[in-house]
């Protein structure tokens, strides 16, 4: 008991010395953004503010704007919004130092001067990557990651680090060390997760350029809770080098990284920086496709695969109502709408997904928990994990004929074989191609499809793991998927809500209908999809619906 008790004391005074640096970095931004202002009473940081990205990076590049009057604005304005949200967890010092060194590059990169800010997970040389885990305290990483690197050698300047559920294989933004993010828009509200403190951040205003990962709707998930915009490529089309993963190793959901911004355009400006030749000369696995121009360039009307619900998680009103409205929008600017029948999501989810993300029965899972002393929103698969096979087995046989898709993820749990994985990855190999035979026999160039929204209340993604189907399946896939928001909850909205019960009728429906209530006002996107490697596809369609 006593050395139990030693080692906790240990862990809370590395919790409480990491919070105590989460303090001061706080500090360190609010006395450099004071010292500008009283240095430069006559710059007006909320103009500078309102500029959309393509326009901000070519005053910076042209001289017309000054980039330490961008650099300080947006200290001072992320300050306001990790003092209401709780998203930054450091302040990245040495981007003053990168800031002077800038002034004097002669080669100036599509991002010159521009503040980024990066996702907790993803390496910073000098800073933590914790995922939220207190044994990640404490150990710097030694290299940036290839794509930090290639932003700085765009010009870019990463500002802050932001804050992540423990372990990411969350949709909220929880964890011990740094606590709970807000949304910004509804403080009740998640911003989502796992990319939750770059979503909290760009949708506060507080970064104009914010870097993610998503491996079941991670940086989906915040920018639709959050108002903004984001893509998740094709697994291997950014690179992941010094990126630290949720579930290490496994190859049957393919994790990606990618950008959030306010705008369709930022994301575009962002890709073509980091398609360049210093992704591809630092990361050799990388393919090496520069970003399409022409194609995402192009007006020609598209033929658009949509669909309003997956027949797994049922479409909140408001959900709908952003596919149907999209949809006729579309139609009404001269682009065919074709009608695609999904078929066997509730399959693709504990059989792909939860099977294919703990096919070693949760092991390496729950190793990563290991000396922790909370589990984060994760609370359900860390149980399951943890239970021996026999109890799976006998509670997955009790619980079908009740509760069947908590059977099903019971089921989906167990440790597989070698010759079972090989099996699975197969599998999903096929239905892929299937996927794409059904796409192309509709000759479809990209898809609507919905968005889970609005936002959840705080905490209620923990309770509801089996919401994230809309998301999930496009990593199964392994597609570009990006969001835009569309529309606002109504009042109308609301009232239709009373009469939501879901398709299965179980717990997990009941709580997501609670957990949607009371959100009028709060925004809701839609999801564009497009076959793989087809980012600037993908991309020219999302602006094509937040033009409409």
């Amino acid at each position: 008991l006593l050395l139990l008790w030693r080692r906790r004391r240990a862990l809370w005074r590395k919790v409480a010395e990491a919070q105590e640096r989460q303090e001061l970095s706080l500090v360190r931004m609010e006395a450099a953004a004071r010292r500008f202002r009283e240095q430069n009473p006559s710059v007006k940081a909320a103009s500078i503010l309102s500029l959309p990205l393509p326009e901000l990076s070519r005053k910076l590049r042209d001289g017309s704007l000054p980039l330490d009057h961008v650099f300080y604005a947006y200290v001072g304005k992320a300050l306001q919004i990790a003092i209401e949200t709780n998203c930054i967890t450091e302040f990245l010092q040495e981007s003053e130092t990168q800031l002077r060194r800038a002034k004097l590059m002669e080669k100036q990169g599509l991002l010159y001067g521009v503040p980024v800010s990066i996702k907790d997970s993803i390496d910073c040389q000098g800073h933590d990557s914790t995922l939220g885990f207190i044994k990640n305290l404490n150990k710097p990483a030694a290299e940036d990651s290839v794509v930090v690197q290639v932003l700085k050698r765009q010009g870019a300047i990463p500002f802050v680090k932001t804050n992540v559920p423990q372990s990411l294989i969350s949709y909220d933004c929880k964890n011990l060390i740094f606590g709970q993010t807000r949304n910004p828009l509804m403080f009740t509200r998640t911003p989502g997760g796992s990319s939750g403190g770059e979503g909290a951040l760009v949708g506060g205003g507080g970064s104009i350029l914010g870097i993610g990962t998503d491996v079941g709707g991670s940086l989906r998930f915040p920018a639709a809770f959050c108002g903004i915009c984001a893509i998740k490529p094709t697994g291997k089309r950014l690179s992941k080098r010094g990126v630290m993963a949720g579930v290490v190793g496994q190859k049957a959901v393919a994790a990606a990284v990618g950008p959030l911004a306010k705008d369709v355009e930022s994301l575009a400006l962002c890709l073509r920086a980091l398609l360049s030749e210093d992704m591809f000369s630092l990361d050799s696995t990388v393919p090496p496709l520069p970003f399409n121009e022409e194609v995402y360039s192009s007006t020609k009307p598209l033929r658009i695969g949509y669909y309003e619900t997956d027949f797994f998680t049922m479409p909140s009103p408001a959900m709908r109502r952003a596919v149907r409205e999209t949809k006729q929008l579309l139609e009404e600017a001269g682009h065919m709408l074709v009608p695609f029948e999904l078929t066997n999501v509730e399959y693709v989810m504990f059989n792909y997904c939860v099977r294919g993300m703990f096919s070693d029965g949760g092991r390496s899972f729950v190793r990563k928990f290991k000396g922790e002393m909370e589990k984060g929103g994760t609370g359900l698969f860390f149980w399951l994990a943890k239970a021996p096979h026999w109890l799976k087995t006998l509670l997955s046989w009790i619980s079908k004929p009740f509760v069947p898709r908590f059977s099903s993820i019971i089921r989906s749990m167990k440790e597989n074989t070698v010759d079972e994985v090989w099996s699975l990855h197969r599998e999903i190999e096929d239905f892929c191609h299937q996927f794409i035979a059904q796409w192309k026999q509709l000759n479809l160039d990209v898809m609507l499809c919905p968005m889970l929204g609005p936002a959840l209340g705080i905490g209620y993604p923990a309770k509801l793991s089996v919401a994230v189907s809309y998301t999930m399946l496009y990593n199964a896939l392994d597609f570009p998927a990006g969001v835009v928001p569309v529309t606002l909850v109504t009042d109308e909205d609301e009232e239709q809500l009373k009469g939501y019960k879901g398709y299965y009728q179980d717990w997990w429906d009941r709580t997501l209908a609670k957990a949607f209530r009371g959100s009028v006002g709060m925004p809701v996107a839609v999801q564009c999809v497009a076959l793989p490697w087809q980012e600037e596809l993908c991309l020219r369609f999302m602006k094509e619906v937040e033009t409409l």
